[in-house]
């Protein structure tokens, strides 16, 4: 078991993550993805997600389930160590992910505001307020859990028209990736989101986690799933109408 320390004496810190995602994105733009010419950017951004998203979950779920409080933790609880890491880790992604938008999709302002507004709650609960990462690596669990699935699924996404492996692949992943995100995104995402709001608007948080900053986490993060529910919803009837055409001119 490891003992709650300090914010500041976390062993990883932020330039560092920073440069290992920098370094992960080159490698996929200029080596692993170079024959995609014009869209290797894509190509590099996947890898980059699939870099953060399973080992954010398991740093995350390895931090709320080893680390030791002096109390029983809760949502208000100071930020340890360890959970300072994983934040850090976070962050350091959506940062390079965030240039790579305004770089090469500057206009794709759902992704470009998604990635300012989780920036934000990240680098608030570590560097302003010390405290909640508890509540928010449970929801970085959720939100990440679809990663690996989801960039696979995108990856084979833009090869479709050009390999029909890739077709393939989309093809047979779409409805269990569609599935297993409606259930996180829009079920289990909103049962965590609840019990956020619920314990902060009782006041357990008063004189701990300033209002305006749970407030401000809970209009980012209940935006978030509201976006997360509308694109698997818009995938799913994409998914139904293909479906429906290819059995109609069979």
């Amino acid at each position: 078991m490891e003992t709650a320390l300090s914010p500041s004496s976390s062993p990883a810190t932020l330039p560092s993550f920073l440069l290992l995602f920098l370094f992960v994105y080159i490698v996929g733009y200029f080596l692993i993805f170079r024959s995609w010419k014009s869209s290797s950017h894509l190509g590099a951004s996947c890898l980059m997600s699939l870099f953060h998203g399973t080992p954010a979950v398991i740093m995350a779920s390895h931090a709320l389930l080893t680390t030791t409080r002096a109390s029983v933790p809760s949502f208000a609880s100071p930020n340890t160590a360890v959970e300072s890491t994983v934040l850090d880790f976070s962050m350091a992604y959506f940062t390079v992910d965030l240039l790579h938008y305004l770089i090469f999709l500057p206009n794709d302002f759902i992704f470009i505001l998604h990635h300012i507004a989780t920036l934000y709650v990240f680098a608030t609960c570590r560097f302003s307020v010390g405290h909640g990462a508890h509540a928010l690596l449970i929801l970085l669990i959720l939100a990440e859990a679809t990663s690996a699935c989801q960039n696979v699924w995108t990856i084979a996404g833009y090869r479709k028209h050009d390999v029909v492996l890739a077709k393939r692949v989309r093809e047979v992943l779409s409805p269990p990736f569609y599935l297993f995100y409606t259930v996180v995104r829009g079920l289990a995402g909103p049962v965590a989101l609840y019990d956020m709001a619920a314990f902060y608007g009782s006041g357990a948080a008063e004189g701990v986690i300033p209002r305006w900053a749970w407030l401000s986490w809970l209009v980012v993060i209940g935006f978030a799933i509201f976006v997360s529910v509308l694109w698997v919803l818009r995938n799913w009837v994409d998914w139904f109408r293909e479906k429906n055409f290819s059995k109609k001119y069979k």
